[in-house]
């Protein structure tokens, strides 16, 4: 978006956000967490939790100017898959790398299950839009400091920011680890699909080291930056960057959740899962 309109969404929606992450009651597998404490500041947290033990953990966070309100129930369709999901409220300007280097340390550290039990050893770093940046972030810190909790990456429509290649390159590990991502249509909201070049680039090289891993699918016309938020997005997202249409939301979901499920068991979607939609190439 341009400078003008980003100033003007954050000012249209800083009190819907702060209203957004009013923590509440365990209602329908979202678990607010008041006060989850990362680098020694305290954030408003949003667990979405599976019926048993989880698989893995995927944080997932959500984009600029939005809450983690906006991906209720595309975090509980994930959790369905048997993967406990988190998503922290916070400023995404720029993917806000200085969070995401803090809670690569928290989630290694301090970070546990809202019933208290260690989390998950398997950990898949996720996003929407900008979040998906920060996601890259994480993922990059994290290999940085626990390759071996590192199960990949669930991106959706990201956008990319500075050191996007590079982390994301070192998330994949030249396809030894997946990329999973999910882009709409191009707009100014998904920055002119401007992160595909990327996917590109890390699938080739993945493809070279005999691996087919980045798996990158492009919804196509119709489709819009939102479509991962669904009937959780509001009239910032809508007005902004369109309308989700139902049949979109759903296939966004359903790739999203199967391939979040594959990765906690640390396998690459098998080519049928990503019917129905066009490939990166």
């Amino acid at each position: 978006m341009s400078q003008l309109r980003r100033w003007l969404v954050r000012s249209l929606t800083v009190g819907l956000t702060g209203c957004a992450s009013v923590p509440g009651p365990t209602t329908g597998g979202i678990t607010a967490a008041p006060a989850l404490d990362i680098g020694g500041r305290s954030y408003n947290a949003e667990w979405a939790l599976p019926a048993g033990e989880p698989s893995a953990l995927l944080v997932l966070q959500h984009g600029f100017t939005r809450s983690c309100a906006n991906l209720r129930e595309t975090a509980r369709r994930i959790a369905r898959q048997g993967l406990a999901t988190l998503c922290i409220d916070a400023d995404m300007t720029g993917g806000n790398p200085a969070l995401a280097d803090t809670m690569a340390t928290a989630l290694l550290q301090t970070i546990r299950l809202p019933d208290g039990q260690a989390l998950p050893q398997r950990i898949v770093v996720g996003g929407h839009s900008a979040g998906a940046a920060f996601a890259a972030r994480l993922g990059w810190r994290l290999d940085a400091m626990a390759p071996q909790r590192l199960a990949g990456a669930l991106l959706l429509d990201p956008v990319p920011v500075r050191g996007f290649t590079e982390q994301l390159r070192a998330v994949s590990q030249g396809g030894q680890r997946p990329v999973l991502a999910i882009e709409a249509a191009p707009s100014g909201c998904n920055a002119e699909q401007r992160a595909a070049p990327v996917l590109e680039l890390l699938r080739d090289e993945a493809l070279a080291a005999g691996r087919d891993s980045v798996v990158g699918v492009r919804m196509g016309e119709g489709s819009t930056h939102v479509d991962a938020e669904g009937e959780d997005s509001d009239w910032v997202g809508r007005s902004f960057c369109g309308t989700p249409r139902a049949a979109n939301v759903e296939r966004v979901r359903t790739l999203a959740s199967g391939w979040a499920a594959e990765v906690a068991a640390g396998r690459i979607p098998a080519p049928e899962a990503r019917a129905a939609v066009e490939p990166l190439r």
